[in-house]
């Protein structure tokens, strides 16, 4: 190693570029560490960092925010990077800036910004979902919106809900209704918590924190990750006086860690803790590890052990201190580092083990393991499969519910809810009325997690904000029109279960969730002129040529029809036939068979010309 001074030259610290012998720049300070210690944080390129600039060589400059800092709070290498790795401060004068030039898919993203729809516009959590998909990079969607293998789970976590109806009941005074809950002793607004959700500055640059500061307006709970992309303080401070929080924790491998991690986040009055016990592997996300693949070319890949590992996605490479050892044994531990010796108030002798931060165990989906949680002595569960991002085919947590609620009873005599076994359910929730359901099949409250991620991704902490004003006026709408004035009037009567485990099941379509949901595409190029003489093309869309899905939709005697929106534009002629398509939602609005109106007013006159279809498809398959 070279000799460190106290002020180091920028050509230095590029001279130390190899993969076991890396020097970079963070905030004015050289640091040197080797492949194995930094990149098992985050498997990327080696770069020299300083604040926004990157020195890939003595004469090359980059911007590194959207590589690094998204995926990492920012105390991540003053806290695991060994101090003697320091070698000093870095003579600014000796850095080059660059001037970052926008990609082309930038720009058209930047493009497509302007063309939002208003806040007000906004009218339920797939509107969220359908902006955010055209507005964020697309790691950033590929990670947020991935889920394991071939993502049956991620769908049945949706479509369970629709397999429950409800039993409404009339002729009851509605005039008054109470929605609120109390959550593990902590009063929250709406029977939900916002669940943890990892890296949140891949959609927003104020990340996690646009969770905290709408939470606290809204009086709901957030759930903070231990895999944010802001500090753990960062989030805490954020939040107002008074305002609960909950931790979701992955356990090191390294016990003393998490010990500590733990112990402090309770000095810091965190309301419970919510040990994730279903992933002592991270799934195959495969849109994010395809993703993160083609990101690198060939010749960057890791190799350990004469096996060459390629880069596997944001996932993979933030996740490998996970102990794949955690077991029940191991709930003692946690008590014993959660917990406080009390004297009893009836017998002053007596002293007393309680847990000073309740214990939730995030992940069971079996009521085999709900009955040994509940005899274990932890204060709750969370019914939940990781929101489909762990093992395929596994059940959907509003199933597994009514089996945990009925074993609880025959197995431990346990009613429910019980306020000391509190059950928990998260994944596939877009509407009041999925929470309901819930709430009446014996749930306390119900975790969401990808909406709110696409809310703040879209519009910032407004948008997490539009997400839980619009679930507060559904909330008192369903329940007025259930016929529940209070949660409590929620039972097991108002709904209907019996489809609940028929898997296979004609259900209703759900057009929103399926227009967002990522199918077989069709690659389009369409170009028009505004009423006000503004050319319009596709360098407005996400790529060149634009790429959207075809939804619910089949072809179907010569017409691609992807139940979008309800008018249809005819295509060019292709092949001597005609075919009509129905247009994309975000190209604006319109009533049948008028033109879609781009937002401000304007009308769009265009053509579309069919240039091809992706996965395998031919144009002959029309």
């Amino acid at each position: 190693m070279a000799d460190t001074k106290d002020s180091i030259s920028a050509d230095v610290v590029a001279q130390h570029s190899a993969r076991d012998d890396c020097w970079i720049i963070v905030h004015g300070k050289a640091k040197y560490m080797t492949l194995r210690i930094f990149f098992k944080v985050s498997f990327r390129v080696l770069y020299f960092v300083h604040d926004l600039t990157i020195v890939e060589s003595p004469s090359t400059l980059r911007s590194p925010c959207e590589e690094y800092d998204p995926i990492h709070p920012p105390d991540t290498i003053s806290k695991y990077l060994p101090k003697e790795k320091y070698l000093g401060e870095v003579s600014i004068d000796t850095l080059q800036k660059a001037t970052k030039e926008l990609t082309a898919e930038e720009k058209q993203r930047n493009e497509r910004k302007k063309l939002r729809p208003h806040l007000s516009e906004i009218l339920n959590l797939h509107d969220f979902e359908a902006i955010a998909r055209l507005v964020m990079p697309e790691k950033a969607w590929a990670y947020y919106s991935s889920a394991a293998d071939d993502e049956i789970t991620l769908r049945e976590n949706h479509t369970a809900y629709h397999r429950i109806w409800f039993r409404p009941r009339v002729l009851r005074d509605v005039t008054v209704i109470d929605f609120s809950a109390t959550i593990l002793g902590q009063r929250s607004t709406m029977p939900i918590y916002i669940t943890a959700t990892a890296l949140g500055k891949l959609g927003h640059p104020d990340g996690e924190l646009n969770l905290t500061r709408a939470a606290g307006k809204y009086g709901v709970i957030q759930m903070i990750p231990t895999l944010a992309s802001c500090s753990f303080d960062e989030i805490v401070d954020a939040a107002v006086s008074g305002q609960p929080q909950f931790l979701q924790l992955y356990v090191n491998k390294d016990r003393e860690r998490t010990r500590e991690f733990v112990q402090y986040a309770e000095k810091r009055g965190i309301k419970g803790l919510f040990i994730t016990v279903d992933a002592p592997q991270l799934g195959r996300r495969e849109k994010d590890m395809r993703m993160k693949f083609e990101d690198l070319a060939p010749d960057e890949q890791v190799k350990e052990g004469g096996e060459i590992i390629r880069n596997q996605g944001a996932a993979r490479a933030i996740s490998t201190f996970i102990d794949p050892g955690l077991c029940w044994a191991d709930l003692e531990w946690f008590k014993s580092i959660t917990s406080r010796m009390i004297v009893s108030k009836h017998s002053l002798p007596t002293l007393t083990t309680v847990s000073a931060v309740p214990i939730i165990l995030k992940g069971i989906q079996t009521w085999e393991d709900a009955v040994l949680a509940a005899k274990a002595g932890v204060q709750g569960i969370v019914l939940s499969n990781h929101g489909g991002r762990q093992l395929d085919f596994a059940p959907s947590g509003i199933e597994v519910l009514i089996d945990v609620v009925q074993k609880l009873k025959t197995e431990l005599g346990m009613t429910v809810p019980n306020e000391r076994f509190q059950i928990f359910v998260d994944g596939g929730v877009r509407r009041a009325t999925d929470v309901l359901k819930a709430i009446a099949l014996g749930a306390t409250a119900v975790g969401i997690g990808r909406p709110f991620l696409y809310a703040f991704s879209a519009y910032g902490q407004e948008g997490v904000e539009r997400a839980l004003s619009i679930l507060h006026d559904e909330f008192e709408m369903d329940m007025r029109l259930i016929g529940a004035p209070t949660l409590k009037d929620l039972n097991p009567n108002m709904v209907d279960t019996r489809s609940i485990a028929a898997h296979v099941v004609p259900v209703p379509g759900d057009r929103l969730y399926d227009n967002n949901y990522e199918r077989d595409q069709l690659s389009m190029h369409y170009t028009g002129t505004l009423t006000d003489g503004t050319k319009f093309d596709s360098s407005l869309d996400r790529q060149q040529p634009f790429v959207f899905p075809l939804g619910a939709g089949r072809v179907i005697r010569g017409y691609v029809l992807s139940s979008l929106l309800p008018f249809r534009k005819k295509l060019k002629e292709t092949q001597g036939e005609r075919r009509k398509l129905r247009i994309p939602s975000h190209l604006g609005y319109g009533e049948r068979g008028s033109p879609p109106k781009i937002p401000g007013g304007a009308t769009l006159v265009f053509e579309v010309e069919l240039l091809d279809i992706l996965n395998k498809k031919t144009k002959e398959d029309l």
